[in-house]
């Protein structure tokens, strides 16, 4: 890992990362917030962010006001980027900002051409925690929270893989892509035509499938501009009720898309993943 950058931050430290990816077979760039006195005999649990569209690992960092809280609470915080990225990876070919770079949606892609480097399931279940448990001083205790498209990414990996992350929480998911024009157009190009392989990463369709015990927490503004549209909460809510698993929504008025909206309740989640990791 090559260290892009590094600050000081609330006692602890926040540090940019690049590295070469075999799954990606691109360079990748995340970000780590390292709070006071994590070392290797004293290893912290890790938060792990996922971001939206057209975002880099650096908008959580600069915008949530997450640090000071973890830093107190004794957590870690992963930010990877959004999507692969350089001259050879494939972008949209309008250059639209809802597929290509920055618009990974954490799939691993299987059409052309975005197949050789579009593996960000993987990047993030497997390559990104192996490389951070073995040159950080973290534990293997993971939980996993993000915004938007990284809401959705969030909740899909949080119930696909349930042993490794002991909560999961999103801001404003985009809950059933299966059944937006963000999802159709996104999964279109990455997964085919074949909508049967797009339920695999479809938030409410794993949810409605069976009942899941990871504990879910979701923050929705009712005055979000996507939200009717793209992210239908309610999907969620229908699909906690069918399969009798646990789901918190808090629904708030006045409150949009932003990060005005996350930092405002980023505390409430750090919380709640703190209570699960057992740091409170």
């Amino acid at each position: 890992m090559d260290i892009i950058s590094e600050n000081r931050a609330f006692g602890g430290r926040h540090i940019r990362y690049s590295h070469a990816s075999k799954v990606t077979n691109c360079t990748m760039t995340f970000a780590v917030f390292l709070p006071p006195f994590a070392s290797k005999d004293n290893p912290v649990p890790v938060l792990y962010w996922l971001s939206g569209l057209t975002c880099t690992d650096e908008n959580f960092m600069q915008k949530a006001g997450a640090m000071k809280l973890a830093a107190q609470l004794g957590m870690a915080i992963v930010a990877p980027d959004t999507s692969p990225r350089g001259d050879d990876v494939a972008d949209a070919p309008d250059g639209a900002y809802d597929l290509g770079l920055g618009a990974g949606f954490y799939v691993d892609a299987t059409q052309a051409p975005y197949a050789k480097h579009y593996q960000m399931y993987s990047y993030i279940t497997q390559e990104l925690p192996e490389l951070i448990e073995s040159n950080l001083p973290v534990t293997r205790e993971r939980a996993i929270s993000g915004h938007s498209m990284g809401g959705h990414g969030a909740i899909m990996i949080g119930l696909r893989n349930p042993r490794r992350y002991t909560s999961v929480s999103a801001f404003s998911p985009v809950s059933n892509p299966t059944d937006c024009p963000w999802g159709h157009k996104a999964f279109g190009a990455y997964l085919g035509e074949d909508k049967s392989t797009w339920q695999t990463y479809d938030s409410a369709e794993l949810l409605r499938s069976e009942k899941h015990e990871v504990p879910l927490l979701v923050e929705q503004g009712n005055d979000d501009q996507f939200l009717q549209e793209q992210l239908k909460p309610e999907a969620l809510v229908n699909a906690a009720q069918q399969s009798d698993s646990q789901l918190t929504l808090n629904m708030h008025d006045g409150y949009d898309h932003s990060y005005f909206f996350i930092a405002s309740f980023i505390d409430e989640h750090l919380e709640f993943h703190a209570s699960h990791l057992g740091l409170i």
